[in-house]
């Protein structure tokens, strides 16, 4: 897997593009091996189509899972890259795309995979939405806070609404967290604070739907090199992206996705629920 100590200075407009990135992400297509963990399943990814949402989707499909991804029109090349990935493991694939701040949108999304894929039995929340600022409180712009908190948070309610429809007894909720929820960065208040929601969503599902037998947990990753840092990063930032963890460089997408995997799995993680798993280069989510 390849390892960048820094990265050139760049930009994009959000949401970014990965064919636009120097160096390219890794989201497993070369590295990442199943081994049938979930076999069988049916799983819808918002986000799915770079990134984090990516590197999921190819592995779910590498782990015998048919995969459905929300993701944004405009990002319709990178969601035939990870469509073409999935299909090559053998796997259905099936795009939806649509604005997941639209709530009419966000709560039919469920509705649309399941009927593409017969069925749904994992969700995973992915899609996020970040604008760094200055330094103050003062350059909060409403406009963008309003994006970032429908995006991360009513979205995420609203499509999990959707999908409680139709995830059955066994079935499981991953929703991605951030490092920012424990160690919030002053540029990233409105961000950090959804993240941070979103651990406490993901405890409360946890406790009210495992009467259902269905298992809620989230991931927490600390800097991964996605199209977002470049679309929503100062450039020259990007020269220090993920130097500031104990391991020392920023993660990619591929180290993401196996711990997306077992919480995903109900072979591997029957009885994990309620849990934040830290992918973090060493810092604490505790």
């Amino acid at each position: 897997m390849a390892h960048h100590d820094q990265f050139p200075p760049q930009q994009q407009e959000p949401p970014g593009l990965t064919g636009a990135m120097d160096p390219t992400p890794d989201h497993g297509e070369a590295s990442y091996q199943g081994s049938g963990r979930l076999s069988g399943r049916r799983a819808l990814i918002t986000g799915g189509d770079s990134g984090i949402g990516r590197a999921a989707a190819i592995a779910f499909a590498r782990e015998g899972a048919d995969v459905a991804i929300g993701y944004l029109a405009v990002e319709q090349e990178d969601a035939e890259e990870t469509a073409r990935w999935v299909r090559e493991a053998g796997r259905t694939a099936c795009l939806l795309p649509g604005d997941l701040t639209d709530e009419s949108f966000a709560r039919g999304l469920a509705q649309q995979a399941a009927d593409a894929l017969g069925g749904l039995d994992v969700l995973v929340n992915n899609a996020g939405y970040q604008m760094a600022r200055g330094t103050s409180i003062d350059t909060l712009d409403s406009a963008d806070v309003d994006r970032v908190i429908r995006t991360n948070l009513y979205a995420l309610l609203w499509v999990t609404q959707g999908a409680l429809r139709h995830l059955p007894r066994g079935g499981a909720i991953v929703n991605i967290s951030s490092i920012q929820a424990y160690e919030p960065s002053g540029t990233l208040v409105d961000y950090a604070s959804t993240k941070a929601a979103i651990n406490n969503v993901t405890v409360n599902l946890a406790g009210e739907l495992g009467a259902r037998g269905i298992r809620v947990n989230a991931v927490a990753p600390g800097p991964v090199w996605t199209p977002l840092q470049p679309a929503t990063q100062d450039a020259e930032h990007l020269t220090e992206f993920g130097a500031n963890v104990p391991l020392g460089r920023a993660g990619q997408p591929a180290e993401v996705a196996p711990a997306i995997v077992f919480l995903a799995s109900e072979r591997d993680a029957s009885y994990v629920s309620g849990t934040v798993l830290g992918v973090t280069g060493g810092r604490p989510v505790f």
